[in-house]
């Protein structure tokens, strides 16, 4: 029996004959009537599939509606967001090359920046988030591949200016790659903006529910890999028979290769079960992003007005200075998470935490459950305090990422950790 599937640079088109429910493949292989059909699938992976260790149905569904939501030609889905991260580079990076980063990213990508990549020989320059065009251009190297930046930056929330650090790396003849986590493609579509690539942390809202680990890589299918800059594009694969992914895949070279390069030796690909869980997610995400936006709004404004804090950052508070970049890039709201400082410190921090309720303090984001964390103690526990100021961390700072609950039951829990501090 031959697996019939659609080629990748296909978007999603849910058929009449589709079950209402995405079926779960739970299979790690696939069976073809005769040798020359298996052979033919090597020669050409967009035909059918080979192995789950790399394309699995279920997941494939998944990766087409994902592409579509973000208005890509393809996409393909990771284990984890940091596993996405890392692919989205590697696929364009080897030893020697470096690349720019907006320094004020989520920590877990710091570190893998700064150190693991290192060790491989790839060097991160670190830039502000908010650098001019001028003080971006001069960051560059003659061996730069490639520009890195977050949507909404995980925690310190700056906004950023997407067409900006686009028209740079598009100035310098590299991909700007971007992480929509925060912003998921209901409040911001990068690729409209310029962006190359998007990845996400599903895990996060698109998920929703904290129920499955994963990530994904979205090829814009807009970017000339002929320039020259990336042989690896334009000269044969030797370990892919010799493939030229710009001749042989027009449409999509770089998450072809993505996968039949990097996702079959790393092999971190999300199980269906997982993908199953992912795609309930995005079903709601629509409705739900509406309910964190509002919610956070109220909360932000509550937040500000309490006189308990030393600073409340949330790009929807008209205060806020990246409101009108957030009001450009996302009109319909800017997420469900706030960083604020509370004043007092880390230790005045600690305690508001620990006495909320409702809130959950757990090493999370963008849940339907409202849940707080303490920065500096975890997930950028190993930055140093220089890193930690370049990623705009205090001691005090503190992750609200506002939940589904009423809100008015959401502020009643926050009065209950002011109350512990007063």
């Amino acid at each position: 029996m031959k697996i019939e599937t659609q080629c990748l640079h296909e978007g999603y088109k849910p058929k009449n004959s589709e079950p209402r429910v995405m079926p779960i493949v739970q299979s790690t292989t696939y069976v073809y009537d005769k040798t020359s059909d298996v052979a033919d699938v090597f020669d050409d992976p967009t035909k059918s599939l080979i192995y789950s260790r790399f394309e699995n149905p279920t997941t494939d569904c998944v990766e087409k509606k994902i592409a579509a939501l973000e208005g890509g030609v393809a996409a393909m889905c990771t284990s984890s967001g940091q596993a996405a991260s890392l692919l989205s580079l590697l696929n364009i990076l080897k030893a020697g090359d470096s690349f720019i980063s907006a320094a004020t990213i989520y920590g877990g990508t710091i570190n893998l920046f700064a150190f693991t990549l290192k060790k491989l020989g790839i060097e991160c320059i670190f830039v502000d988030a908010d650098a001019s065009e001028e003080e971006l251009n001069k960051a560059f190297k003659d061996n730069t591949k490639a520009v890195f930046g977050e949507t909404l930056a995980n925690p310190a929330l700056t906004v950023l200016d997407i067409e900006k650090f686009a028209k740079v790396a598009h100035a310098h003849g590299v991909p700007f790659i971007i992480d929509n986590t925060f912003a998921t493609p209901y409040l911001c579509r990068p690729i409209e903006w310029g962006a190359d690539i998007v990845i996400h942390s599903t895990t996060k809202y698109m998920d929703g529910h904290a129920v499955q680990g994963g990530g994904v890589i979205v090829d814009s299918g807009k970017f000339d890999w002929t320039s020259g800059k990336f042989p690896e594009f334009t000269e044969p694969d030797e370990s892919y028979h010799g493939t030229i992914y710009t001749k042989a895949y027009p449409f999509a070279p770089y998450i072809v290769k993505a996968r039949m390069q990097l996702m079959r030796d790393f092999g971190c690909y999300p199980a269906a079960h997982s993908s199953f869980l992912l795609n309930l997610g995005l079903e709601t995400l629509a409705v739900r992003m509406d309910r964190y936006c509002e919610n956070a709004l109220k909360v932000a404004k509550y937040f500000e007005q309490s006189g308990m804090c030393e600073s409340v950052n949330y790009p929807g508070l008209e205060s806020n200075k990246y409101y009108e970049l957030g009001k450009k890039y996302m009109p319909k709201g800017t997420s469900g998470v706030i960083s604020l400082s509370i004043k007092g410190g880390r230790d005045a921090a600690v305690k508001f935490m620990d006495a909320l309720e409702l809130a959950s303090n757990e090493v999370h984001v963008a849940d339907i459950r409202t849940c707080v964390l303490h920065p500096a103690s975890a997930t950028h526990r190993q930055l140093t305090d220089e890193q930690l100021a370049a990623a705009g961390i205090d001691g005090g700072l503190v992750r609200f990422s506002v939940g589904l609950e009423n809100v008015d039951d959401i502020i009643e829990d926050i009065e209950k950790g002011f109350a512990a501090i007063r």
